[in-house]
């Protein structure tokens, strides 16, 4: 093609930098970070797995998606907690695991996600693993009145 133009209506510094790290880490470099940010996400997946409450909606798999998780609380589980006091109480720790109820058609099931991006570590996984397992044993401990969508604060690109 004899000219190349970038039109979005927001700035387009991310994917200018994402062309220069292409063009510097090659395809290699790519692949290298996306296979280990893909084996956290598995690693991640396996100690969700141990504590027995969780029923992935997708488990990260990569041949069928990015390096991302999503789940909810197994169907016939009962706690005294919902993934919104999770979410709240993980947020104590400094960690950004939101739940949320999915679409109109869906909207009584609430979920929660992870997103595995370049930097998140297996030590990270971990010191986020034993963030999970102080908010699990927190929050049986410490039974409440759960957690609903409207009760909930979570971030919107708004504004507000």
């Amino acid at each position: 093609m004899p000219t190349f133009a970038l039109n979005f209506s927001r700035p387009a510094g991310q994917i200018i930098s994402q062309y220069y790290n292409f063009l510097r880490l090659g395809f290699e470099g790519y692949q290298r970070i996306h296979s280990a940010c893909y084996d956290v996400c598995e690693d991640l997946v396996k100690a969700l797995n141990k504590f027995e409450l969780f029923e992935f909606i997708f488990d990260g798999n990569r041949e069928t998606g990015i390096p991302a998780i999503s789940w909810r609380i197994k169907p016939g589980v009962e706690l005294p907690f919902s993934l919104y006091d999770l979410a709240d109480r993980l947020r104590t720790r400094g960690w950004l695991v939101p739940a949320y109820s999915l679409p109109t058609s869906g909207k009584e099931i609430v979920i929660q996600r992870i997103l595995v991006k370049q930097g998140f570590t297996a030590d990270l996984a971990n010191l986020l693993i034993a963030d999970f397992q102080r908010s699990l044993d927190f929050l049986n401990s410490h039974p409440t009145a759960q957690c609903t969508a409207d009760d909930a604060q979570s971030f919107d690109h708004s504004g507000r």
